[in-house]
């Protein structure tokens, strides 16, 4: 191992330690500069994480996702320089962390913010026209989807616990326990959710999938016998989620 990497290792270590090679100019004592260093270094990523997921840290309070985030940090190093994508495999931490199964769409929770930040940076993707779209969609029809454009199906009401807490008070009145699907993207440069059925996600997901219109149907339906097609297209056709539509070409 070089001389950087096992400093980088010893950073982020479980157990505070000094790697060796490390000494002061000015003839400090090393171990202890480097302590001081090692505790920013965890401090400012973990305030990344408590900046990135407010939603969910105000879910459990300060005290407990600083902990929570302080043994992500240990577990997951950065890999990136840019502070904005660290965190991305919070989500998967916190459904395993058991001291968190207490508040189980936490984890959910967090997912959708991660949307938001992927929506949020995005490509940026000239979307088709709306009389373009209507005018020729028929069933053998594929959609192609704005990179910015997610889905979450959560068993617990993820969409509405994340709007409650854009207003303070609301989520008194909140019932977490009813399963809502989600839709995340980008509309001009505001990132939106929708609160949206399961028979959508599946919508949603089989279009994502470059599957025909018709086949993305039969799958909503499938997944919900209440699914509303122009509900849903006119969701996403009114907020440019649309960037081609592709015909099947007849042998």
């Amino acid at each position: 191992m070089s001389t950087q990497h096992a400093f980088c290792a010893a950073l982020l270590a479980h157990e505070p330690s000094c790697p060796e090679g490390v000494f002061s100019s000015n003839g400090a004592d090393p171990a202890s500069r480097f302590a001081v260093y090692r505790n920013n270094v965890h401090s400012a990523l973990i305030n990344a994480l408590a900046t990135s997921y407010p939603v969910t840290r105000q879910l459990v309070g300060d005290e407990f996702f600083h902990a929570m985030a302080g043994l992500y940090v240990q577990a997951y190093p950065p890999e990136s320089p840019l502070l904005s994508e660290y965190g991305s495999t919070l989500a998967d931490f916190i459904q395993a962390f058991e001291p968190a199964q207490s508040v189980p769409y936490l984890a959910d929770v967090a997912r959708l913010k991660r949307l938001r930040v992927r929506a949020y940076h995005a490509a940026d993707i000239p979307a088709l026209d709306q009389p373009r779209v209507l005018e020729q969609l028929n069933g053998q029809s594929r959609l192609h989807l704005h990179p910015c454009v997610a889905t979450l199906h959560s068993p617990y009401a993820t969409v509405t616990i994340w709007a409650a807490h854009q207003t303070e008070g609301a989520i008194a009145s909140v019932n977490p326990w009813q399963a809502q699907g989600a839709l995340v993207l980008r509309h001009g440069l505001a990132v939106k959710i929708f609160g949206i059925d399961s028979g959508s996600v599946a919508f949603i997901n089989s279009l994502g999938r470059s599957e025909a219109l018709e086949t993305a149907v039969e799958h909503a339906l499938e997944a919900s016998s209440e699914f509303d097609l122009h509900q849903c297209l006119g969701l996403l056709i009114s907020h440019d989620a649309i960037t081609h539509l592709e015909q099947k070409v007849s042998p």
